[in-house]
């Protein structure tokens, strides 16, 4: 669908973000990487729902991650827990700050579904070894491509942070929700940088 030329107003109570597309069509190779002492990256097999979400809403919240906050039990269980689905944990000293998800349940791609560092993590390079074993690991099977999405609410160096692992953009879209901090599944204070509208 071709949206109009010029602004399209938005209701008060949801979000919008301009989302881009990214792909990786050749394998770049990558050895294992080098972790700095007392940082693990460790596979989570069958990953316990109650878990996952903690780990999720430590990652996302403040960029308004809310899609598995969202769903029932049974359902995130039915993705998280795929043999198809494989999810990450960025451990430091024994406490869980990453979460990585590679997704293979559409062959013959594979999609990097949630990459993400707690606050008080970002800029210290942890996330880029996240996601170089990410491309190492995502390249084992060779898709066809490796690809995922980011978008307008997520970290603001997010997209050039992609580009630099060698991922190029490929198409856009708009993504409109309701904004989680009304409907519950966030805290009222929950994406600082983002304004809340209330009707």
């Amino acid at each position: 669908m071709r949206l109009p030329d010029g602004y399209t107003s938005i209701e008060p109570g949801r979000l919008a973000a301009v989302v881009t597309y990214l792909e990786m069509t050749e394998d770049p190779g990558l050895s294992a990487p080098r972790m700095p002492e007392g940082v693990e990256i460790r596979q989570v097999a069958e990953p316990p729902v109650e878990w996952y979400r903690a780990l999720f809403r430590k990652v996302g919240e403040r960029w308004l991650w809310f899609s598995r906050l969202t769903m029932s039990d049974g359902a995130l269980a039915s993705i998280i827990q795929d043999s198809r689905v494989e999810v990450y944990a960025l451990r430091i000293e024994g406490e869980d700050c990453g979460l990585m998800e590679l997704d293979s349940r559409e062959p013959p791609d594979v999609e990097l579904t949630f990459l993400g560092v707690a606050p008080g993590i970002t800029g210290k390079g942890l996330g880029g070894l996240l996601l170089k074993e990410g491309i190492r690991r995502a390249w084992r099977d060779r898709p066809r491509r490796f690809w995922l999405h980011t978008c307008t609410l997520d970290h603001p160096a997010a997209l050039g942070f992609y580009i630099r692992h060698g991922f190029s953009p490929y198409a856009r879209g708009i993504e409109v929700s309701p904004d989680p901090r009304l409907t519950g599944a966030l805290p009222r204070e929950a994406g600082p940088g983002i304004p809340l509208i209330e009707g």
